[in-house]
């Protein structure tokens, strides 16, 4: 099965001129846990794309693929 790309994170992060280390130092999570995230690897919980909404000032629905065609 290949992989789905379900968030936004990696997008997001260069639209705010901002790095996966700054990213992680503010959750407190490894470089190698936002780097998964952001190749969509794996996803964050509910809780920590809220704290990445409001650490990168953006609605949590810009952080997901939209499912609207």
């Amino acid at each position: 099965m290949a992989k789905q790309n379900l968030n936004r994170i990696k997008s997001v992060l260069a639209e705010k001129n901002t790095n996966n280390k700054e990213l992680a130092s503010h959750l407190g999570k490894t470089e190698s846990t936002v780097s998964r995230w952001c190749t969509n690897e794996v996803q964050p919980s509910v809780e920590t794309l809220f704290e990445i909404s409001k650490f990168l000032k953006v609605d949590i629905r810009e952080l997901l693929i939209s499912t609207e065609k």
